[in-house]
C-alpha cells in the first residue's frame, strides 16, 4: 500500500499556445465568463442562456431549425447521439470513411444495429458527386454521412454537389463539422444539410465538452417514425429536448460553466461575423501555407482540399516528429498535434482555429519550428517568417 501523499501542489500548467488539432486557445472573456456564479441547472437566468445559446447557435450553423442545441458531452458523443437517434436495428447506411473520424462514425452505425456500406477515399482527396452516386446505385440508405474538415488528414470536403446527389436517392444527410464550423463556411439550410454537429474546443474556441448540433425538420420526422426506441437514454434527443424547450423538464445536470463559456465564445463570434471570422481564418492559413513552403516543408493535402483550419504538415525524412513535438513544448510552450491514423509518427497537425487562428500564433508557430528543425538536424530552405510576413504586408 502507498504511502499517503500530505499534500498536492496547486495547478500550474504554465502558459500554452494551443495550435494542436484542439482544443484551441481561448479568448480572456470565455475564461471570466467559466468563472461567473453558479446557478441551477433549471434556475430562471440559465434557462435564459441556454436561450441565448440556441440563437447564437442557428446563427453559427446558419440555420432556422427549431432543434437546434448543445450537448452536455464531447464532439464525440455529438456524432453519437446523431446516429442512435437516426438509425434502427436493420437501416441500410452509407458513410464516407476518409480518415480516422468517418471511421469512428463508421463504427457507430455498426454498434447501433445498422448494415453498414462502407465507402473510402483515395489518400488526402476528398470524395466526389461522380464517387457518391455510383455508391448509391443499387441501394437505398437511409443516411449518408460526411465529415467535412477531417481532423486527421485535413482535407475540406466540399458539400453541395455532394448534397444534391445524396437528396436525389431520399436519403438523410449527416456532416461533422466539428474542425470546420466557424472557422470555414457551413450552410446548414442553404446546402440543404439535414443533420449537423460539432465540438466546443475547435473553431468556436469554449472549452471541450459540449457538442452543439441541429436537426431539420425532415430529419425529426425520421425520428418521430421510429419502430424501436432509441438505444441510449441520456442521448435521447426527445428526452433532451423537452430540457432545451417547452416545459424544461429535468434530464440531466447541464454543466453549467460549460454553457456559460459556450455563450461567451459564441457571443463574441456573433461580434467579429461569420464571413469576417472566415476571412481571417483564411488569410492566416495563407501566411502559414507561405512560411511552411518557404520553408521546403511539404503538406500532407494538395492546395484545391485543404481545410484552413487544420493542417498536416509532413516531417522531412530523419526527423523524429515527436522529437520536434516536445522541444517545442518545452522551450515555446507551443504545442502541435502529431499524426493521427495513417499519418502517426509522421506528420505535425497544426490547427488554426478560433482564438488560435492569428497573426502572432502563425508567427511562432513558423520561427518555432525552423528552430526546433535545426536544433534536430534539418536546416530550412528559407525563412517561413518572412514569408508568412509578406502574406500580411499584402
Amino acid at each position: 500500500m502507498s504511502a499517503r501523499q500530505d499534500s498536492y501542489a496547486p495547478l500550474d500548467p504554465g502558459r500554452r499556445v494551443l495550435m494542436g488539432a484542439g482544443p484551441s486557445d481561448m479568448h480572456p472573456r470565455v475564461y471570466q465568463a467559466m468563472g461567473a456564479p453558479l446557478t441551477g441547472h433549471l434556475d430562471p437566468y440559465f434557462i435564459g442562456v441556454m436561450d441565448d445559446i440556441k440563437a447564437l447557435l442557428r446563427y453559427a450553423f446558419q440555420t432556422r431549425n427549431d432543434m437546434t442545441l448543445a450537448i452536455s458531452a464531447t464532439g464525440s458523443a455529438g456524432m453519437e447521439t446523431c446516429v442512435c437517434n437516426l438509425v434502427e436495428p436493420g437501416d441500410e447506411v452509407l458513410i464516407c470513411v476518409g480518415g480516422v473520424f468517418g471511421d469512428r462514425m463508421a463504427q457507430m452505425v455498426e454498434r447501433h444495429g445498422g448494415r453498414l456500406i462502407r465507402l473510402e477515399s483515395e489518400p488526402g482527396q476528398p470524395f466526389t458527386p461522380e464517387q457518391l452516386r455510383k455508391a448509391l446505385t443499387g441501394c437505398q440508405p437511409k443516411l449518408v454521412g460526411l465529415v467535412h474538415a477531417e481532423t486527421s488528414t485535413g482535407v475540406l470536403q466540399p458539400l453541395e454537389e455532394i448534397i444534391a446527389v445524396i437528396h436525389e436517392h431520399d436519403a438523410l444527410v449527416l456532416v461533422d463539422t466539428v474542425a470546420s464550423l466557424g472557422g470555414t463556411p457551413v450552410k446548414v439550410d442553404e446546402w440543404c444539410i439535414d443533420v449537423c454537429y460539432t465540438g466546443s474546443q475547435k473553431c468556436l474556441s469554449a472549452p471541450p465538452g459540449l457538442a452543439p448540433l441541429t436537426f431539420n425538420d425532415r430529419a425529426l420526422e425520421a425520428i418521430a417514425s421510429r419502430k424501436t426506441p432509441v438505444d441510449s437514454w441520456y442521448l435521447d434527443l426527445s428526452l433532451i429536448n423537452a430540457y432545451w424547450d417547452g416545459d424544461r423538464v429535468y434530464h440531466h445536470t447541464a454543466p453549467v460553466s460549460l454553457f456559460y463559456a459556450l455563450r461567451e465564445a459564441l457571443v463574441l463570434i456573433h461580434e467579429e461575423g461569420l464571413e469576417d471570422g472566415h476571412l481571417r481564418h483564411a488569410l492566416n492559413y495563407e501566411a502559414f501555407r507561405a512560411g511552411i513552403d518557404a520553408m521546403g516543408l511539404a503538406f500532407y493535402v494538395d492546395p484545391p482540399h485543404r481545410a484552413p483550419t487544420i493542417n498536416p504538415v509532413l516531417a522531412p525524412e530523419g526527423i523524429d516528429e515527436a522529437g520536434v513535438r516536445r522541444r517545442l513544448l518545452e522551450e515555446y510552450g507551443l504545442e502541435l498535434g502529431g499524426g493521427l491514423g495513417a499519418l502517426k509518427g509522421k506528420a505535425w497537425r497544426v490547427g488554426l482555429m478560433g482564438q488560435s487562428s492569428q497573426r502572432d500564433h502563425v508567427m511562432l508557430c513558423l520561427g518555432a519550428l525552423e528552430q526546433a528543425l535545426l536544433a534536430e538536424g534539418h536546416k530550412a530552405a528559407g525563412s517561413g517568417v518572412a514569408a508568412a510576413s509578406a502574406v500580411y504586408a499584402g
